[in-house]
């Protein structure tokens, strides 16, 4: 429901500086937070049945289209970069799978504040918000779940109980 009426320069404006400061706000706010914090096997986070043990994922191609999603781990003082796989010891497996977590977070978060538009923009654009909410946010969160899932099964022989 549009609550504030703006000229349209203003409303595109604003409509920008909303989605730069939600994502790198949300990035922000969720690098600073202890990673220890996201557990794999929670609610959100947990492998589903949907996913069929990454046969999903490999039907839609992500590993074709993945690595050309920006990875803004690295923006952020204290971020991970997690565009290549540096190593295959335990513990930076392990901080990997956490960081997917977090990024899937962020994501979620971004995608679910996309209705926030419907406050200044006509009811169309807001539905335009929230489809770019969607289609910008949606691939990143299933390359976080599809690099989780494949990260998790890789470390279950070294480390069965890790989680």
């Amino acid at each position: 429901m549009r609550i504030f009426f703006f000229p349209l320069p203003v409303t595109l404006a604003l409509d920008v500086a909303a989605w730069l400061l939600i994502q790198l706000g949300v990035s922000k706010l969720m690098v600073s937070l202890d990673g220890q914090k996201f557990n794999p096997t929670a609610w959100l986070f947990r492998e589903r049945n949907w996913e069929r043990g990454g046969r999903t994922y490999e039907a839609l191609l992500i590993k074709s289209w993945k690595d050309h999603l920006p990875d803004a781990g690295p923006w952020f003082k204290g971020g991970f970069q997690k565009s290549s796989l540096s190593s295959r010891s335990p513990d930076f497996l392990k901080r990997f799978i956490l960081e997917t977590c977090r990024g899937e977070l962020s994501h979620w978060i971004g995608m679910c504040a996309s209705p926030l538009f419907f406050l200044w923009n006509r009811p169309w654009v807001g539905g335009l918000m929230v489809a770019y909410g969607i289609l910008g946010n949606l691939p990143c969160i299933l390359v976080q779940r599809y690099n989780r899932l494949r990260l998790t099964r890789l470390i279950a022989p070294i480390c069965p109980t890790l989680f």
